[in-house]
This record gives C-alpha cells, sequence and structure tokens, in this order.
C-alpha cells in the first residue's frame, strides 16, 4: 500500500477478501472473524507509521473491526488508530472503544456514570477524528453507579447519533442477565455485545457468560483469544523467553506468567503438532478453535507487523471435525493418550 495515495481512493479498488463475516450476536451488523485490536501496541510499542502499516494491512484482508480503548495508553491508542483510518471511507469500518477506567485523578474520570460516559464518548470521537463510534463498550462493571443510569446515558448516546451499538467487556453473566432486562425494561437499545478473555487455555465464558448472552443475542467478540502470545508456541518448555518478547516484558506479562511453566508450554508443543496436520499453524488453530462457536463473533488479535496479520487471518472460515477440537481439549488438560 502507497502511502502517498489518499486512501479514499484505494476503498473501492479492494477486492480481495481474505475473511468471513458474521452478525455481532443477533443484530445487524457485520463484523470481520478477525478484528485487530491495539491494546498492548497502539501508541505504545509501535509510532504512528507502523501503527498505520498494520491497520492498512489489516484492511486490505478485508478486517473491518478495529477495536480500542480511551484507556490505552491515556488516549495514544485512539490517537494512532485515528490518524491510520484517516480519510478511509468511514461506512466501511466498525470502530468500538470503551470506557470505566480512571483516565486522571478526577473523582468523575471513570466508571459508568451518566457524566463520564457522556464526556468519555465525546472525547474518543475527537481522538478517533470520526462523528459517530459503532461499538460503545463498558470496560468493566461499575458497582458504584445504578444500572439505570448506565443504561440511559448510553441510550441517549445512540439517539444523539454518536453511538450506534453498545456492550460490556468481562461482566459476569448475572450482571449481563440484569443489563438485559433493565434496558427491556426501560424499552432502551439493548447490549449487543460482550468482550471477554476467552482462548483454548482460559475456556471459562463457556460455563454460564457464553450462554446467557447467546439467549439474549450479545454477541462475544473476544480478546487473548492466543493466551497473551502462550499459543503461538514460540514459547518452548526450558528455553530463555525470546528477547522482545511479551513475556520477556515486565510491563505487558502480567497476565500470562501463570502459564508460563514448562508443563503447559509442552501442550502447546503437542497442540502444534496436532495443528500442523491440518496445515495450520498453532495460532491460526486456536483461532478457529475460538470461532468454532457460533457464540463468538469475532477474536481479537494484536500485531506489530503486517505479516503477523496476513498469518492470523488465515483462521478464518477454518472448519474441522469435533473430533480434532476434542484431542485438541484433551492435549492441553493432559489427559491425551
Amino acid at each position: 500500500m502507497e502511502q502517498g495515495n489518499p486512501p479514499h481512493l484505494r476503498d473501492c479498488t479492494v477486492t480481495y477478501r481474505a475473511v468471513n463475516y458474521r452478525k455481532l450476536g443477533r443484530f445487524g451488523l457485520k463484523v470481520s472473524e478477525v478484528a485487530l485490536g491495539g491494546w498492548l501496541t497502539h501508541g505504545r510499542t509501535l509510532d504512528d507509521s507502523s501503527t498505520a502499516s498494520v491497520v492498512h494491512r489489516a484492511y486490505d484482508l478485508g478486517i473491518n473491526f478495529f477495536d480500542t480503548a480511551d484507556v490505552y495508553h491515556k488516549g495514544a491508542a485512539e490517537l494512532a488508530l485515528g490518524s491510520a483510518i484517516k480519510g478511509y471511507r468511514r461506512a466501511d469500518l466498525v470502530l468500538a472503544t470503551k470506557c470505566f477506567f480512571p483516565f486522571s485523578d478526577g473523582p468523575n474520570d471513570r466508571g459508568l456514570s451518566r457524566k463520564h460516559i457522556t464526556e468519555s464518548v465525546n472525547d474518543s470521537l475527537v481522538r478517533l477524528q470520526t462523528d459517530y463510534i459503532d461499538l460503545m463498550q463498558f470496560h468493566r462493571y461499575d458497582d458504584s453507579t445504578p444500572i439505570d443510569e448506565t443504561v440511559r446515558a448510553i441510550d441517549d448516546l445512540i439517539r444523539a447519533g454518536k453511538v450506534l451499538y453498545w456492550g460490556v467487556s468481562e461482566w459476569s453473566a448475572a450482571q449481563i442477565q440484569n443489563l438485559a432486562d433493565t434496558a427491556k425494561l426501560l424499552n432502551a437499545n439493548p447490549p449487543a455485545s460482550n468482550q471477554p478473555s476467552y482462548s483454548m487455555l482460559n475456556p471459562y465464558i463457556e460455563k454460564a457468560v457464553l450462554p446467557v448472552s447467546v439467549a439474549n443475542g450479545i454477541g462475544q467478540v473476544v480478546f487473548s483469544p492466543l493466551a497473551q502470545g502462550i499459543l503461538t508456541g514460540k514459547y518452548k518448555p526450558g528455553a530463555p523467553l525470546p528477547e522482545g518478547s511479551r513475556a520477556s516484558d515486565d510491563s505487558s506479562n502480567q497476565f500470562m506468567k501463570g502459564q508460563l511453566n514448562d508443563e503447559t508450554l509442552t501442550r502447546v508443543q503437542k497442540l502444534a503438532s496436532l495443528a500442523a496436520e491440518h496445515d495450520l499453524s498453532v495460532a491460526q488453530f486456536s483461532l478457529a478453535w475460538c470461532l468454532r462457536h457460533p457464540g463468538i463473533s469475532s477474536v481479537i488479535i494484536g500485531a506489530s507487523r503486517p505479516d503477523q496479520v496476513d498469518e492470523n487471518v488465515k483462521a478464518s472460515g477454518v472448519t474441522l471435525d469435533a473430533a480434532v477440537w476434542s484431542r485438541a481439549e484433551a492435549i492441553l488438560a493432559g489427559t491425551a493418550e
């Protein structure tokens, strides 16, 4: 992609699509099965030029779904994404962001009050250089704010045209059900998404969160589908951590440490052998495992280089027999023969 050409001139000429699309839950919005996120990269480890190269490659491959949050590097991630998409036809993009976590020391610059939600949306619109947010998500549950206040606030923003859909991230099954019930009681626009952590090493949502979400028509847009990179197979048992990897960075590896042990890493290597039997990398196999469930609308990947996007999108459209998935789960559980 030539950086000197106006991006909008490319919009009507891109015909190659490497990814499939799914509805966001029961709703009409269609998102790419593989989405690009910027939690640990945009505005942090990548400069604006590198962010743009990754975002542009993702778009060229058919990815239309881009995930960020106001709190990611205090707005820097939104700024980087906004710069990268500048000039693209807005209708071709699905932009998702979030609010909840403190953005400053101010007592109201946090949580899910009407004040903070409204101000967070307005600030995100400026940083993303757009007139509306496709998907506004509440980053965590706020037990200090009445749920009806939160629902009314986001519904008003939808009616004002600043937000199209809304959802949550890492809410419990009971909280999600209460949210859906409250929206219905208030005759407000219902939640469309939940963004939980989900991977072969962390399938917790299958017990309660996923069934409740499916029952309410809420689609899952899952993060960390590769378990913070452990399911890429690059971490080997008994070997030092690769230099420059997430695991070697103490500012990024806090959610990985419990699984960086030889037992888990050995099982991941066995999983890689199974994936190879189906001409897949272990990362592609792991993403496809997430997508095997129709309740999953999209898996969010991170990438620091365009070629990483090329590899991960190959998981889209992969279908394997249930016996293969059972064998994979047995390997990771340590029960495989």
